[in-house]
């Protein structure tokens, strides 16, 4: 399969497939999005700051917060998994292209396992931050992705105290059909990333504090 074939108007229920998209696949989605303006206004800003409100009527907010541990080591080993797409990595999820880098206009592809169904959701990176004590990044749904929307993946550090938080918040609603007909099923699959990611990162924070006097939670 060519990223040319993928150039036509996408059907998005045949994003859902019985069998794992092979690498050839994914990499053919990859390319074809690459000129795919993301369908959705902005809302969400690296920053923590967001648009005004009525870009994000018709939308479900979600947002969710977990404590990683304290101290600037904790902060640059919870950057270096989000670099690694550890947040991700979920058994069930996973970023496909793991070499993409976090950086504006990177094409994000996760591959999702679930219900017995394969499918592959795209979305590019809009907003970056990097600083002494916040790092972050905000991605965009494409037209390959069962859902619209933004969501921004955020570390911070607090100044005063060191605590170190990972940070999930997005704005959503279905796109295709599979996605409106099961919608709580959709809701649920939502909830169980933000649930997962956070505890997948605590695990890795937690790993390293075991192999790593430097690392204290």
């Amino acid at each position: 399969m060519t990223a040319k074939a993928w150039n036509c108007a996408w059907p998005i229920e045949r994003m859902f497939t019985f069998t794992r998209p092979s690498q050839e696949r994914i990499d053919a989605l990859i390319q074809a999005s690459r000129g795919l303006v993301p369908p959705t206004p902005r809302i969400l800003f690296a920053d923590g700051s967001q648009s005004e409100r009525e870009h994000a009527a018709g939308f479900d907010h979600d947002v969710s917060s977990s404590r990683l541990g304290s101290g600037d080591a904790v902060f640059a080993a919870a950057k270096a998994a989000f670099t690694r797409w550890v947040q991700f990595n979920l058994g069930w999820a996973r970023v496909a292209n793991p070499s993409a880098s976090i950086a504006a206009a990177a094409v994000v592809a996760v591959e999702v396992h679930s219900l017995g169904l394969w499918s592959v959701n795209l979305s590019r990176i809009v907003d970056v931050i990097d600083r002494p004590h916040r790092f972050g990044f905000v991605y965009s749904t494409t037209g390959f992705h069962v859902e619209q929307g933004e969501e921004r993946f955020l570390l911070t550090m607090n100044s005063r105290t060191g605590e170190v938080r990972y940070g999930l918040e997005a704005y959503s609603r279905p796109r295709s059909f599979f996605a409106r007909f099961g919608y709580p099923v959709t809701r649920s699959f939502q909830h169980r990333f933000a649930r997962d990611s956070h505890a997948r990162m605590l695990n890795e924070m937690t790993q390293l504090s075991m192999s790593s006097s430097k690392l204290v939670p």
